[in-house]
């Protein structure tokens, strides 16, 4: 009997999980054993580190799309459509065009979703670089910008790419230097806890470079209500902080679909930190962003989730015991300003060192982000 593996969602995770049980299971799907689905409601797959670059002029959002047909195996049936409802019980997924989709192993990669309506002012008072519309917006809004306050605050935790807010307020603060803007231009960062970063090297590295640069910090801030017309945000410590461009980390969320489902709750999947499985479902699997797994939701994380997930599900098609693990194994570029980055891998049992940062550094990662179409291919 063909076994049918079901994916959905046609991120980072999902796809690179695709080739991998391509690559993984090709003799069995050249003998028609096994059938991978990818699911995803887009025709095309986006690589979203790149709005970040989009806000500082420096990519174009076509920079950051390729149809997803052409990063997938051939052997991959893609079918583009909405999944509205899993029954894990009956093993069933039902589409938006009302069909069924029957698996034997089903990987959630629904990834994450911001959701700055939460926060009463925050959709009309405050630019992101979360999305595509989003950092065009705001790549507007900074070519305008010469002189005034320019906050970024973290509102939403967790969101994606956590090192982002970091590297957006050293970002600007050379970007403004270049300009030379930057006298007339104050730059505060907040963050919801005592610290810049919830990772501690993260906070010991970046704490003397804001100095540094009088880059102003406000922690303990949890931004509750943003009043556009004033320029002011409000926390609920009771603070009050005035803008003149407010850039926000909004409140993230999964998908409904998985709150509908059981199996989680605010749309992040229950699972074994380890074998990436559902608590709340047999033969049910989540990577990356979607996933509750105590690891940050960043791409390099969904990419070694993808690797394990498919040796377990190569394992139950074969009959044997499964014995792949997630470590937590992440690795994070941070950019220090225009020109430079550094570089940590961490896990969950390790810490990771904050290197001083280098412009190799910064090119190498700047490299990477051209090559990811080839490294989510599984070409590297």
């Amino acid at each position: 009997m063909t076994q049918r593996i079901a994916i959905v969602g046609g991120g980072t995770g999902g796809s690179v999980l695709a080739n991998r049980l391509a690559d993984g299971l090709a003799s069995e799907l050249d003998a028609g054993d096994v059938e991978v689905t990818l699911v995803n409601e887009s025709t095309d797959h986006v690589y979203k580190p790149v709005w970040l670059y989009v806000a500082f002029g420096q990519r174009d959002v076509s920079d950051g799309v390729r149809p997803l047909a052409d990063l997938v195996d051939p052997r991959i049936d893609l079918v583009y459509d909405r999944v509205e409802g899993i029954d894990t019980d009956g093993k069933r997924l039902t589409l938006r065009d009302g069909s069924d989709l029957s698996y034997d192993h089903l990987v959630l990669a629904t990834g994450a979703t911001i959701t700055p309506e939460e926060v009463p002012g925050l959709v009309e008072g405050a630019h992101n670089f979360y999305s595509a519309d989003g950092a065009e917006r705001l790549r507007d809004a900074l070519a305008d910008f010469t002189e005034g306050h320019l906050v970024l605050s973290v509102v939403g935790s967790p969101h994606m790419c956590p090192a982002a807010p970091v590297e957006f307020v050293m970002m600007a603060d050379e970007w403004f230097r270049e300009r030379g803007v930057r006298d007339q231009v104050d730059i505060t960062y907040t963050y919801p806890i005592q610290r810049l970063h919830g990772k501690v090297p993260v906070h010991d590295w970046a704490e003397p470079r804001f100095a540094e640069r009088d880059i102003d910090a406000v922690t303990f801030f949890n931004a509750e209500e943003v009043d556009p017309e004033a320029g002011v945000v409000h926390s609920m410590e009771g603070e009050e902080l005035d803008y003149d461009l407010l850039v926000a980390i909004p409140p993230h969320r999964g998908d409904e679909l998985v709150m509908d489902s059981g199996l989680g709750d605010g749309g992040w999947v229950e699972v074994d930190k380890h074998t990436l499985e559902a608590k709340h479902a047999d033969d049910v699997y989540a990577l990356g962003d979607a996933s509750d797994v105590p690891a940050p939701k960043a791409g390099s994380a969904a990419h070694y989730q993808a690797s394990v997930v498919a040796e377990r599900i190569a394992s139950r098609v074969r009959d044997r015991v499964p014995t792949a693990t997630y470590d937590g194994k992440t690795v994070c570029f941070l950019e220090a300003g225009m020109n430079s980055a550094t570089f940590l891998s961490f896990d969950y049992e390790t810490e990771p060192v904050v290197r001083d940062e280098s412009k190799f550094v910064h090119w190498a990662k700047l490299a990477y982000n051209e090559s990811y179409w080839l490294t989510a291919r599984g070409l590297l």
